[in-house]
């Protein structure tokens, strides 16, 4: 176990930012994804186990606020130093002396980007010098908070692909918050899915999926061809623009795709679909009072 929250909550003025009743434990190798609203208490739960707001309860930990690594949405550095430089003075080393720092340069490919200044880096660029910040930490818990905002598609995967490259065989923890659904697919193994403040699910993604979907989910577009011809099975809440139907049993799903195929409609196979386990966890929980004012 790294930590474990008993109860936490966290009150700015009158408003209750977050409230976490049940259990929650975070184990060694956990990759978790944090999702959510805006305002659903995301950067607030950081912040809490983090040790940087205050809030009633308790949290029960193997290791210190101190020993845990960040990287947040925003990072301001100064702009005019060059970047080796900014570098060496954060964690006090050398880049020629520093064997391990050498290794996380040439692994995201930022050689050529040593001598340039701050200020002229892409956002790519600046989200990888941060995160060679975070990682040269080793920290045995680590926060990635949006790592990826403001990159282009390529970047965003080249850069994701080298962070589940980088952690797949470690025990180190991850928290990773998103609103890309393909980055935590990639990056994390659970899910933790916050509404107003509150924990509406958290768990292993392939159970959760299960619970909120089903087996497994056909999607197809929405239309009215589409409409009609699926009417008479049961749809899971999805994105406006589609059509997601739970197949709880292979026969109902050899059902579905025979009558697809047979009327030429184009459709998606899932049983791991982050956003459809958001929304209808979401659903679930509003249906049933939780995160309602």
């Amino acid at each position: 176990m790294l930590l474990r929250i008993n109860n936490l909550n966290v009150q700015y003025g009158k408003t209750t930012a977050l409230n976490i009743t049940d259990p929650l434990t975070i184990e060694k190798g956990d990759r978790i994804g944090i999702i959510g609203s805006n305002g659903a208490g995301k950067s607030t739960l950081i912040k809490s186990l983090l040790g940087i707001v205050n809030y009633t309860g308790s949290i029960d930990s193997t290791i210190s606020p101190l020993d845990m690594a960040v990287h947040m949405q925003f990072n301001e550095y100064a702009e005019s130093m060059a970047v080796k430089h900014i570098m060496e003075a954060i964690l006090q080393t050398r880049i020629k002396k520093n064997r391990k720092l050498q290794e996380l340069i040439s692994y995201f490919e930022f050689e050529k980007c040593l001598n340039k200044k701050f200020k002229v880096l892409s956002g790519g660029q600046k989200q990888r010098f941060t995160i060679i910040l975070v990682m040269m930490q080793e920290a045995p818990l680590t926060f990635y908070d949006e790592v990826t905002s403001g990159l282009d598609f390529e970047t965003r995967q080249k850069l994701v692909e080298k962070l589940v490259y980088w952690y797949q065989d470690k025990e180190d923890g991850l928290c990773v918050v998103s609103h890309y659904y393909e980055e935590l697919e990639q990056l994390t193994n659970k899910l933790l899915i916050l509404e107003k403040g509150n924990v509406i699910a958290f768990g292993d993604k392939d159970e959760l999926f299960k619970k909120y979907c089903g087996r497994a989910v056909i999607v197809l577009d929405n239309n009215q061809k589409n409409q009609l011809l699926t009417k008479k099975y049961i749809k899971l809440a999805s994105p406006k623009h589609l059509i997601a139907l739970a197949c709880h049993a292979q026969e109902i799903e050899s059902e579905i795709t025979a009558l697809l195929l047979q009327n030429n409609v184009n459709y998606k196979r899932s049983n791991n679909d982050i956003e459809l386990i958001f929304i209808n966890a979401k659903e679930q929980a509003v249906s049933g009072g939780i995160g309602n004012e």
